[in-house]
């Protein structure tokens, strides 16, 4: 999600992590911390979703110099993870990508001994589908995909996705760039699952997308609140903390729960196959489940917090904010994105056929 003035604070992106991390302690036989811990770690997670604060206090309080790297969408760290095998120590990936990685073999089994903070889940948020035991995933961060709009700009209501499709809004719209989400809410438009894989269904929304596209102004995953705190659109349909980020700097922006119903997806630490520092990740882990901790991400990032004991530390006014956190009635409803197996394929190919006409 995410999710980029993160990029400044970064010491090294991708290229570079990836050159760092074949140069890594482990590897060069320079032993470890006096925490017993490996002496780097190498990081890999979405733009703007980790403070440097919180990197830095992991390094002092162990010893470790984190190389943190970023990507701005799944199939981006898919794609790197397929490609360096080893290089990474930790990642992030969405729930419906889980269960695809552990039949791919490209992810290691978590030791849970090693994170005892996982006392701290709500227990909604553990033991889900994807990965009965939490074997090879721990909950990170998650989010549903909201309108928000300025009411300053934008006269007409907005109650629904299909608003969106209005003549006047032309140019007007930033899409989250993420293709299951948006994808999966032109289905909903349709009157069909947001997971939907009948490829006439399927087609049938391309058809419908193409017809949104003079609208929109541009996708962007990794900070799409800036276009609507600048005034270069009015409308943005992204995740729902964004919404809320866009709301410190411009609290006139309204958010919309449209009636077709909320998607939503949950980010999970993973370690991926062939890891030189797994201990340390687990360590780090463990680390970000601390509740100060856990609840110091959440004010710079508020995205839905599954730690329980976080939660009672984050304001009232963040939980209130449906932009983040749903309404009871919604969250009853919302759609958990799925892997769609196959049809991943038709997915991937309508992405790429109506961003081609951007």
């Amino acid at each position: 999600m995410k999710r980029g003035w993160m990029s400044i604070i970064v010491s090294t992106v991708v290229s570079l992590a990836l050159t760092a991390a074949g140069c890594s302690s482990e590897s060069s036989g320079s032993g470890q911390t006096e925490s017993g811990l490996d002496k780097e770690l190498n990081v890999f997670n979405w733009s703007e979703y980790l403070p440097e604060s919180v990197i830095k206090k992991f390094e002092e309080k162990y010893g470790v110099k984190v190389n943190y790297s970023m990507f701005s969408s799944n199939e981006e760290m898919l794609a790197k993870l397929s490609a360096g095998g080893g290089v990474f120590d930790l990642s992030v990936a969405s729930d419906y990508f889980i269960e695809s990685m552990v039949k791919q073999d490209m992810i290691e089994p978590i030791d849970l001994n090693n994170i005892p903070n996982f006392k701290n889940y709500l227990p909604d948020f553990i033991n889900k589908d994807f990965d009965p035991g939490n074997r090879y995933s721990v909950p990170y961060m998650g989010n549903t995909v909201s309108i928000g709009y300025n009411p300053d700009k934008i006269t007409s209501e907005i109650t629904s996705y299909d608003d969106l499709w209005k003549p006047e809004f032309k140019r007007q719209i930033v899409l989250v760039d993420d293709q299951r989400f948006i994808i999966g809410i032109v289905l909903k438009t349709l009157g069909y699952p947001g997971n939907d894989t009948d490829p006439a269904h399927l087609e049938e929304a391309k058809e419908k997308m193409l017809k949104l596209m003079p609208n929109v102004k541009a996708f962007d995953s990794d900070s799409p609140k800036t276009l609507l705190i600048n005034g270069e659109v009015n409308i943005a349909l992204v995740w729902g903390p964004e919404i809320a980020l866009a709301q410190r700097e411009k609290p006139q922006i309204k958010t919309a729960l449209p009636k077709e119903g909320l998607m939503i997806t949950m980010d999970n630490f993973v370690i991926p196959k062939g890891a030189k520092h797994k201990k340390t990740a687990e360590a780090f882990i463990n680390f970000i489940l601390e509740p100060e901790i856990s609840a110091e991400i959440s004010e710079s990032f508020p995205y839905i917090n599954p730690n329980g004991e976080a939660r009672k530390l984050i304001p009232k006014e963040v939980l209130d904010n449906i932009a983040i956190y749903p309404p009871a009635e919604e969250m009853s409803r919302v759609e958990g994105v799925k892997d769609v197996g196959d049809a991943i394929k038709l997915y991937d190919r309508i992405w790429s056929e109506v961003k081609s006409t951007q």
